[in-house]
């Protein structure tokens, strides 16, 4: 007769022993893997390191172009023509801050150098306001519709027709040049 304690003593025992211990140590490196790397994600997360490099904005609530129902000045609705929009809106006639984001937004265009063919400006108002400043400035265009889920400022607008990025009609400057220049970097399309 065999004793049931001297059947898990020997050779065998050890191998089991040493399996086990092998177990353990790898549910451990797991877990503390694991769990260091979520105590690190919310602790980065509360400390504030997690930032953006735009300048601008993100548009919030998302917004497209066909929602808005823009009109060209030849009365045909804007759609997405594969090209960049650089857009003023301007709720009255666009004086002041308006007219000095335009000329900037114009200046702006020029600094692209090579990439501006694939940017286009546009000043955007109320049906029936026609600003007199668009004739100082050739190549921008006139667009008109219901400007309530814009507010007055200067949005980009990619190819596909995404509002992308909202500045204050004050940061028309080197904000949006830093963040076109940045998009138009990284993007495939227009």
């Amino acid at each position: 007769m065999t004793d049931e304690s001297t059947q898990n003593t020997g050779p065998g025992a050890d191998a089991t022993a040493r399996n086990r211990r092998m177990l353990l140590a790898m549910f451990a490196i797991a877990f503390l893997t694991l769990g260091g790397s979520y105590v690190l994600f919310f602790s980065a997360r509360e400390g504030g390191v997690w930032s953006t490099t735009n300048q601008g904005e993100f548009v919030d609530p998302p917004l497209t172009v066909s929602e808005l129902a823009l009109k060209g000045a030849d009365g045909q609705l804007l759609t997405e023509g594969g090209t960049w929009w650089l857009w003023v809106v301007s709720s009255g006639d666009c004086l002041g801050e308006c007219s000095t984001a335009v000329h900037q937004l114009r200046q702006l265009h020029i600094l692209l150098n090579k990439d501006s063919d694939r940017v286009q400006r546009g000043l955007v108002t109320e049906p029936g306001v026609a600003p007199s400043l668009l004739a100082e400035y050739p190549g921008a265009e006139h667009l008109t519709g219901e400007l309530a889920a814009l507010r007055e400022g200067i949005y980009i607008v990619d190819p596909i027709g995404n509002l992308v990025l909202y500045y204050p009609l004050a940061d028309a400057g080197k904000p949006v040049l830093t963040d076109l220049k940045k998009l138009l970097k990284l993007s495939q399309i227009g």
